[in-house]
């Protein structure tokens, strides 16, 4: 993929590029809502990516274009980027030029190309991915001297502060510092991390993502209007985040809540840490196939608490358990986007056939299914 959207740069521009990154996008195992809970999350990366092939100008000036959205490349002044300046998918990288320059990072005009294979409105982090490889290129060749970290961090920033989702920062790290075969069991308060093995094909196991089709949007104000309550959460509670609040000691935190609506919030937010604990353990003892109740516990937690998941969604969970999978829950930002399911591999084709005629026969339009293994993180290509 990369010598095409090199070769595609140098059409678009009249001369080749600096150099060819790509970042991955990532499915979450489980740990949803609790990144900006200061909580802990257990993200992968996906094989597909977003590839961007990237040159430095000297006139200050910044071309973004896309082989994914037709048109002739977007034409800015990064000196005058400001939120909200920038709409649709060129937002994204202008907000990383944004975020770097204004922590005063001298970045200056670029040429920037890209091409994805991450599904967009899946809740697999495409617009993380985007971010990513924008962020590593631009390190790069500017020589910034930035580690993986504070390039997650300045990824979300572009997207909390330019484009405007409140989100947390498991996605960028995930593909920043995710690594082939793996899991990253990160802590979001500190962003310490590991990497826990995450070999299925050695268990006999496959991880299926199932992409609904239903359009998956944060930016429409029900993720901000779930982290303001989860914020209202912890000031009742007088904790700084969720996360400090004890598993053990949740009933009479619960007690203390008098909005049924932060008590669920609340109630999912420390019930799923609780669950990315217990899914390590059993990695780290090499019993994946244990996971799967915890993924169905998620699900239930996200549907029912947190209350963004959709008939879409519950459908593909539900099928894949009856057909037979060990677990299966809903990933990412919900409202739409994708299941995640594990399932052990000789089944693995029945169930995804099994989940698609429960769509069919729901008049839901057909799903698409693909197994995902651990991929790497963002990394330079050429």
């Amino acid at each position: 993929m990369s010598e095409g959207v090199a070769a595609e740069f140098r059409a678009l521009y009249g001369s080749g590029p600096e150099g060819v990154w790509a970042a991955p996008g990532r499915v979450n195992l489980i740990g949803e809502y609790t990144d900006f809970n200061e909580g802990f999350v257990l993200p992968l990366a996906l094989p597909q990516t977003t590839v961007a092939a990237v040159s430095r100008r000297g006139d200050g000036v910044l071309r973004l274009h896309s082989r994914d959205v037709p048109g002739d490349p977007v034409r800015l002044d990064p000196a005058a980027l400001e939120p909200g300046a920038v709409e649709g998918w060129a937002a994204y990288p202008a907000g990383v030029v944004w975020a770097l320059r204004a922590a005063g990072h001298p970045v200056g005009g670029a040429d920037v190309h890209v091409a994805s294979t991450v599904p967009t409105g899946a809740g697999l982090s495409s617009s993380a991915a985007l971010e990513v490889v924008t962020a590593l290129a631009l390190n790069e060749l500017y020589g910034l001297g930035l580690g993986r970290q504070e390039l997650a961090l300045l990824a979300q920033r572009a997207e909390n502060a330019f484009v405007g989702v409140p989100c947390g920062v498991m996605d960028q790290m995930a593909s920043a510092c995710a690594t082939e075969g793996h899991a990253l069991h990160l802590d979001t308060r500190d962003l310490a991390y590991r990497q826990v093995p995450f070999d299925l094909a050695a268990h006999g196991l496959r991880l299926l993502v199932v992409d609904t089709g239903v359009s998956h949007a944060l930016g429409d104000g029900a993720y901000a209007e779930r982290r303001a309550g989860c914020e209202a959460g912890a000031r009742a509670l007088g904790v700084r985040a969720l996360r400090e609040v004890d598993p053990a000691r949740l009933p009479e935190a619960l007690g203390r809540l008098t909005d049924e609506t932060v008590r669920r919030y609340v109630r999912h937010v420390v019930t799923d840490n609780a669950r990315v604990a217990r899914v390590v353990e059993l990695l780290d003892a090499g019993d994946p196939r244990a996971v799967g109740p915890l993924l169905v516990e998620g699900h239930a937690s996200l549907r029912d608490d947190l209350r963004v998941s959709c008939p879409e969604l519950d459908l593909a969970v539900e099928a894949a358990v009856t057909a037979g999978a060990l677990g299966a829950r809903m990933t990412g930002g919900g409202f739409g986007g994708s299941a995640v399911v594990l399932v052990a591999e000789p089944a693995a084709e029945e169930v995804a056939a099994a989940v698609t005629r429960a769509f069919l026969g729901a008049g839901f339009a057909a799903p698409r299914a693909f197994p995902v293994v651990p991929g790497a993180g963002a990394r330079r290509l050429v």
